[in-house]
């Protein structure tokens, strides 16, 4: 505290050097002339610490903004020197000649007035004809304006993509940049998240967590600009898609005006909430041609590289054999399909393991895709594993690309008919497993042999189980008329199936109570409970009211407590379908109306 007033001394003593100058206080615009419907900022600038500043009328004008206040000061060689400004953001409204008439303030006791502005206002787009009403109005909303609109200014997010215009299949790179001028960030959160239809993406994850800020100049101006999520895209339909907006809540730390003295020496900050959009960027997706298109083209787009091995030439039959092919380049490698082989009619293919070496940063995805194709040969002989064909487009020639690997001979000797067929368990490991084996030769050792008598034919279980069936019939028949007898009295089956229809309500009504949906809840309530009750009752849904269930309810010796529960669930159910209610919660209500049913099953 001490400190603060040893500053304030100091200052003092050096003010002497500020007055002894001479004041100034002048009135400037940004530009002029001015078309109609255009902001024009005035800016009343003095070189010394303004004490009571009065703004003129600013007829002809509409107010958009201000006023913005500004100050700086410097102590130089024992000789300090203060500066202020105020501006106004103004919309030209009608065409002419307009004289900015002098703004007054005090210094030092003294008044200064600046010099009239002669503005001249041509014709430009239109301006909504309460403009001026609205230029008259109290200076709350126009501050209120104008801290929006510079706060627009000083801090956005931008959608930026590297290409707008792209086939289906082709990568884009698409960065949410924040730029920042002229304020400080206190805290700041995600609000709104992009989804993205119409695209498969895949998020550049970032080697730094934290987030590296850059200077970028945007139309005329320096920013601090970081990239707040990067992300790559694949269209996967044609026609214009439209990239959604990336939002974000900040708790901003902007100047505000000066209180006292010592304000304006340390300067005074306040903490402004701001919430930032970026734009919908709109994605013109072209389809890929038609011409030119080879059979052998799956959907792949970019650039890439195709090569094949295998890891032996010569083996015996039934003994595996391991293809492979590596496809290397950059795009949509992630969403290749499986490649279109073509192995010899002997041979058995299983399907390919498939594994990804692939990197995602700035310049896109890039990297390895392995296919790696297990084959065994059944038969002795001399094959070809015929060439395997690739086909790609490539956007940045707009051609379609074929590429083919080569050719392998492969030999395959007589294998040994009982021996285990060995099949791929890793990359480069093999596992043994039992796949299968050929027609066995005749047993010639000593072999076990069944006794007369021994046989499942003519023994006990045979016979049991040859009278099961008979039995099963007469039980069906006997089940057949049971069911035919218990289903003829309908009143009986409408009563034994009430619960099931009053279930299937209910169940409506739950879904109701998820979607929060009041209204229909509490009808599909009421369905429910009159429906069971006329199912249960053998009463007409038309004729059911309060008397008939009572009286009905009572023949069947239900309690009177229970009744009473039913006809409040009832009066409840039908006044929330023409009224808000609040005293109960509607889970409640659902619970209530289950239970009741539950009562009366028990209690008829």
């Amino acid at each position: 505290m001490r400190l603060k007033y040893f500053i304030l001394t100091l200052f003092l003593f050096y003010a002497g050097g500020l007055f002894a100058q001479g004041i100034k206080f002048t009135a400037s615009v940004d530009k002029n002339p001015v078309a109609t419907g255009d902001i024009v900022e005035i800016t009343f600038s003095i070189n010394g610490n303004s004490e009571r500043f009065s703004p003129p009328q600013f007829s002809g004008f509409q107010m958009a903004g201000g006023p913005n206040e500004s100050q700086s000061m410097e102590i130089v060689n024992g000789s300090s020197s203060v500066s202020m400004s105020y501006s106004y953001e103004l919309i030209a409204v009608k065409e002419g000649e307009f004289t900015i008439s002098p703004a007054t303030t005090v210094v030092n006791g003294h008044m200064y007035t600046t010099n009239a502005v002669k503005i001249k206002v041509i014709k430009g787009k239109s301006v909504p004809q309460n403009s001026q009403a609205q230029t008259q109005s109290g200076p709350d909303n126009s501050i209120a304006t104008a801290k929006t609109s510079n706060l627009a200014k000083s801090i956005f997010i931008r959608a930026v993509v590297d290409k707008s215009n792209v086939y289906i299949g082709q990568q884009i790179i698409l960065s949410y940049r924040l730029y920042v001028r002229g304020v400080g960030i206190e805290q700041n959160q995600p609000d709104a998240i992009p989804e993205l239809n119409g695209f498969w993406s895949e998020d550049i994850k970032q080697a730094q967590r934290q987030v590296q800020w850059h200077v970028e100049t945007y139309k005329g101006q320096r920013y601090n600009a970081a990239d707040l999520k990067q992300t790559i895209l694949f269209p996967e339909r044609e026609g214009d898609l439209t990239i959604d907006p990336l939002g974000m809540k900040f708790v901003l730390r902007v100047q505000a005006p000066s209180q006292d003295i010592m304000d304006q020496f340390f300067g005074a900050n306040k903490q402004v909430p701001y919430t930032a959009k970026s734009a919908p960027v709109t994605i013109h997706v072209k389809p890929l041609p038609q011409a030119g298109k080879p059979d052998s083209f799956t959907g792949a787009v970019g650039n890439f590289t195709i090569e094949s091995s295998v890891d032996k030439t010569e083996l015996k039959a039934n003994d595996a054999l391991n293809y492979k092919v590596k496809v290397s380049g950059k795009g949509n490698i992630k969403l290749l399909k499986t490649l279109s082989t073509n192995f010899p009619a002997d041979f058995d293919k299983y399907d390919p393991k498939i594994a990804d070496s692939v990197t995602e940063n700035e310049n896109g995805v890039a990297g390895d895709r392995y296919y790696t194709y297990l084959l065994i040969p059944r038969h002795q002989g001399d094959y070809t594993v015929d060439p395997l064909k690739f086909s790609y487009f490539n956007p940045a020639t707009n051609r379609y690309v074929t590429l083919t690997t080569k050719a392998f001979h492969i030999k395959v000797d007589k294998g040994n008919s009982q021996s285990n067929v060995t099949a791929f368990s890793d990359a480069d490991k093999q596992d043994i497993k039992m796949l299968g084996k050929d027609i066995r030769y005749i047993k010639t050792d000593d072999i076990s042999l069944n006794g007369q008598g021994d046989l499942f034919f003519g023994s006990f279980w045979y016979y049991v189980l040859l009278l099961t069936g008979p039995c099963l019939c007469y039980a069906a028949y006997v089940y057949r008329n049971w069911l035919i007898k218990t289903n003829s009295d309908i009143v009986k089956v409408k009563s034994r199936k009430a619960g099931k229809v009053a279930a299937k309500h209910l169940a409506n009504a739950q879904s109701q109570l998820q979607a929060g949906n009041s209204k229909a809840f509490y009808e599909d309530v009421f369905k429910g409970l009159y429906g069971y009750l006329s199912d249960k009752l053998n009463i007409q849904y038309a004729n059911l009211n309060k008397e008939t269930i009572a009286s009905a309810m009572k023949e069947k010796k239900v309690s009177s407590r229970l009744l009473d529960q039913l006809q409040d669930t009832l009066d409840l159910c039908e006044m929330a379908r023409y009224a808000p209610v609040t005293h109960i919660s509607l889970t409640e209500v659902f619970e209530k109306a289950k239970s009741i049913i539950d009562d009366i099953e028990n209690e008829i």
